[in-house]
């Protein structure tokens, strides 16, 4: 089933994060015709709906395979209600809807990583900051830094690996 494939896994050779691996996790997409996205991504891709975390915003995850897993959430859809944009600008921060053409629409790339604490070593190493947060309803801890392009690139460690970090 393809919903059972695995993501292709990045391992880092840095000396700072060598116990850290990579698995691509999700794309998301800002968009303000929430209807005619989910439309493209399930007629061309194939990709269905499924459950989503009840976020502050309106939006779909499209998952390739069952909804068993939310690992199979492959694209996440941002909708952006110029009625009521605060959630989503508490959420996920800011954007000027004029910027949601074509790469401009990505919101953010995202990696299921391991690793938390060597992430962290390393990227006080290279003075990058980040931004942390947990989601309760995954049991996920999720990392986001901003690349030199201003792609948001979010990394997603097993909550447990935070909690660890805490005691």
């Amino acid at each position: 089933m393809q919903g059972d494939t695995p993501a292709p896994t990045i391992r880092l050779v840095y000396p700072l994060i060598n116990k850290v691996t990579l698995s691509l996790n999700h794309f998301s997409i800002r968009t303000m015709d929430l209807d005619a996205t989910q439309r493209f991504y399930e007629r061309v891709l194939g990709l269905t709906v499924g459950p989503r975390p009840n976020f502050p915003f309106p939006g779909l995850w499209m998952y390739r395979g069952d909804h068993d897993s939310y690992t199979n959430a492959v694209v996440h859809i941002i909708g952006m209600d110029r009625n009521d944009p605060e959630g989503l600008k508490r959420y996920l921060g800011d954007r000027d809807v004029s910027s949601l053409h074509g790469s401009g629409a990505v919101d953010h790339v995202a990696f299921f990583a391991t690793g938390l604490a060597a992430m962290r070593a390393h990227l006080r190493s290279l003075g990058v900051a980040a931004r942390e947060r947990t989601v309760p309803d995954l049991g996920l801890h999720q990392v986001f830094l901003d690349d030199p392009n201003g792609v948001v690139i979010e990394l997603n460690y097993p909550a447990a690996e935070e909690a660890a970090t805490r005691s």
